[in-house]
This record gives C-alpha cells, structure tokens and sequence, in this order.
C-alpha cells in the first residue's frame, strides 16, 4: 500500500500543470476540490451525527440513475424493519452526477468521493463510521478498500460487471486484482458472465452472486417539465431522439449528432420531424447545438435549447407563430432523458457507432420505442443480447445504414410498434434486481458491527 500511495502522488504531481490549468479555466474541476482532499461538508456531518451510515457510492449519471430506486427501495426496507437508526449518503465523481444526485437524494447527503489518498479516505471514514460500503458497478480504489478492510467495514459491489476490455487487461494483472478484490464483501453481478469473470479474477467464489441489472429497474421521473415543453413543440410531429450521443477520438470522424441530422438532411426522416439531441456530457452541449446551426437549410434560428425551453414556447405563442418552429430540441439538461425517450417514435441510444461500450437501450425501450444502436455495446452486451434475440433493436455498421433504419421505422409504424413492443417485453421480464439487492444488503447490514 505505501507503494501505491507513492505511485498515486507521483502520478498527481507530474500532472499537477495540467490539473492546474483545467481548475483556472474550467468550473467543472473546481467544484468539489475540498471535498476530494478529505474536507467533510459540515451539512454531512449533521445529516450523519447520531445514526448508523450506509455510504453509497454512483461514479456519474448512469450509476446515480441505476442507485435511485435502490436507495429508495433499502430505505423503504429499513424503515420497515423498525430501523430508523440507519441513514444512507451518496458520493459520486463527476460533477453532472452530483447534479443529479443532490435532485433525486436531497444535498444534505450528497458530497464528492475523496482522492483515494490515505488522509482524505481516513477523513470520511472517520467522520461517518459507516456501518457498510456500498460500490456501484466497477469502482474499486486500493487505498479505500484496504482502509474498509482494517475497520472491518464490509463492502458490497451492486450491479457488478467486468467488461471485455477490463477483463484482457485485468488478466495479465492477474496477482495484483486477486489481492484487490479479495477485500470485497459481496460482490452481486449483473450476469452469470461478469460473475464467472469475477471469480476467475481472484474473487471468493462465495461472496459472489448473481442479482441481475439494476438498469432493468430503472423508471424515468414522473413529471418532466422538459418532456412538457418538447411535447408542445412537437405538437404531433414524429419525434426522434438521438440521446447519450457523443463525439469519436478520432478527429478525421464525425460527431453522432452529425451522423443524425447528416442522414435527417439526406430524407431518412419526414421534413417535418422533429429531432431531440441529448449529448451524453454536459461540455458538449455548445459543441452539438453548433452542429445543429451549421446545417442552413434547419429552422436554426428557432433551435430550442432545454434551459430556454419554456422562454422559446411562450415566445411562439406571443408572437403569433406556430408551436412546430423548431426542426431540433438541443437537450441541455440533466436527468430529463429518460422522460423525454418516452415521446420518441424511434430512439438512437449513443456511444456506439465508435469504440466506446454504448449506453442503456432500456431507456426508451421501457416505454415501447423502437431502439437503433451501433455495434459499439459491450457495456450492454447482456441486454442488447437478450433484445436481439426477440428481434427488440436494430444494430447499425455506419452512418448509411443509420439512414436506412430509420427511413424504415418512420415509414413501417406498425414494424417499428411491433420492435418497440418486444423491447418493452424484454424490459418487464427482467425486472426484480433492486428487490434481490435490498434483501443481499439488508443481509449484510445484519452481520454488520458498530
């Protein structure tokens, strides 16, 4: 361990210039400094003082989506037990998840996950005194584990998955992940792979167990102001929304928002849709609207943004035009997503036409929208498998075949009813992931000592 927290330093310090720079020019990596460095927020300390701790901790927005009804459903479960001595805090990573976690959960309990440094981890650690850890999906840092480890702390990873590319890489590290994961509690898996692969890694075999995907459960918000707002502007238009879309590391490539409205411009869609473009990552929201203005023949100047959505509507209304002006939605905010997925005829999930693992499917298909992906899903790999099975998901190789389904489903409605229907199916019969987890945690808090 001292190695480690040599090799961190070193890493830090080398790379301190760069992190100094993005912190003088970017609020994203100023926001939450002190609290990476080991300062306990003083409303944390108050919302913790007196009670038993469940630290939960969701990297970025996907994972905060996955936890919301699994701390919605233990708290319920607590509570039932006649357990009010237990309150659960959440950490995250990246400043969009805090966003998003301090609406679902409440700011009180929300707060940034410390630098994996030995005096900001003890920094919590000491403050809170949790009763349990709890790690979405795949977030194992050393100097945590080995900190929980020495407390007798017992650390649980919900919603576990080893991709293909971790799995190679972990491999030929064999020795050294053994060591790491032997200090998890209870590991439960997404699937009967990512538990194989776990074990095959170095996890006991017995604090392995397979729960199913959280994602499976995941509900969009009930009321969605945004989705309001689009549904007026729509007005009956199809709807298609490209949504978690991002840009290629390859300069030579173009951005997905380009590939969608480039095969919108060449007739894949009816001239008078209207298209949804949610960027995954908030910085690029500037990026994708510019996209979207560069292409002279769109309404560009009636481009509707989600933070000046309702401004854009009542504009319209007062001066007299129609409420179908805008050609594209810019969705600029953050956890509107899934609500807005259920006015799409046709929804394209990102991330996947390059390299980087895709996004869920099941957001729009819980709400029977036919889903278009590239072949780009190995963070999805069980559920994209089980859609294509029952024929539930097109899967694209490029931009032309992009053009092509979608001309498709726009101009086949009951096909496209019919894939949107599997879809859904596919989303009810794996349901029950949250309900498996609880009773394993509620378990596991049992054994758990002051």
């Amino acid at each position: 361990m001292p190695a480690y927290s040599l090799l961190l330093l070193l890493a830090l310090t080398l790379s301190a210039p760069w992190w100094l720079t993005r912190m003088l020019t970017t609020q994203r990596y100023r926001e939450g400094l002190a609290q990476r460095l080991g300062r306990v927020p003083a409303t944390l300390r108050e919302y913790a003082r007196g009670h038993r701790i469940v630290w939960l901790h969701a990297v970025s927005v996907g994972e905060v989506l996955a936890a919301t009804r699994l701390v919605a459903e233990l708290d319920a479960a607590l509570r039932e037990q006649k357990n009010d001595s237990f309150r659960i805090v959440i950490s995250t990573t990246t400043r969009t998840g805090q966003e998003l976690a301090r609406q679902r959960f409440g700011a009180e309990r929300v707060f940034y996950y410390p630098l994996d440094l030995a005096f900001a981890v003890r920094a919590y650690l000491n403050a809170l005194m949790p009763d349990a850890l709890i790690l979405m999906e795949s977030e194992l840092w050393p100097r945590m584990l080995a900190e929980c480890h020495r407390r007798s702390i017992p650390v649980s990873v919900v919603n576990a998955r080893v991709s293909d590319r971790s799995f190679a890489r972990a491999q030929r590290f064999r020795a050294i992940w053994s060591r790491l994961l032997a200090k998890v509690t209870l590991f439960l898996a997404q699937s009967e792979e990512d538990a194989r692969r776990l074990v095959n890694l170095g996890a006991r075999a017995d604090g392995v167990r397979t729960s199913g995907n959280l994602k499976y459960d995941v509900r969009a918000p009930k009321q969605s102001k945004v989705a309001d707002l689009i549904r007026i502007v729509a007005n009956g238009r199809p709807i298609v929304v490209a949504g978690s879309t991002v840009a290629s590391t390859e300069a030579r490539v173009a951005p997905e928002e380009a590939q969608v409205v480039e095969s919108w411009m060449r007739g894949a869609l009816p001239s008078d849709a209207l298209l949804v473009l949610a960027p995954r990552h908030p910085e690029r929201f500037e990026e994708a609207w510019q996209i979207a203005y560069d292409f002279p023949s769109l309404r560009a100047t009636d481009l509707l943004a989600g933070k000046s959505a309702e401004d854009t509507v009542q504009r319209n209304q007062t001066d007299g035009h129609s409420l179908d002006a805008p050609d594209i939605v810019l969705l600029d905010t953050i956890g509107d997503l899934a609500a807005v997925y259920e006015l799409a005829d046709v929804a394209y999930v990102g991330g996947s036409m390059f390299p980087r693992g895709g996004h869920n499917p099941l957001e729009p298909a819980q709400f029977g929208v036919p889903v278009v992906m590239g072949q780009s899903f190995e963070n999805f790999r069980d559920i994209v498998g089980k859609m294509r099975e029952v024929d539930a998901i097109r899967i694209v190789r490029d931009e032309l075949e992009l053009e092509e389904v979608f001309r498709y489903l726009i101009e086949h409605r009951d096909e496209a009813r019919s894939i949107g229907a599997r879809g859904r199916s596919v989303f009810e019969q794996q349901q029950g992931a949250t309900a498996r987890t609880v009773d394993a945690l509620l378990a596991l808090l049992s054994g758990a000592s002051r």
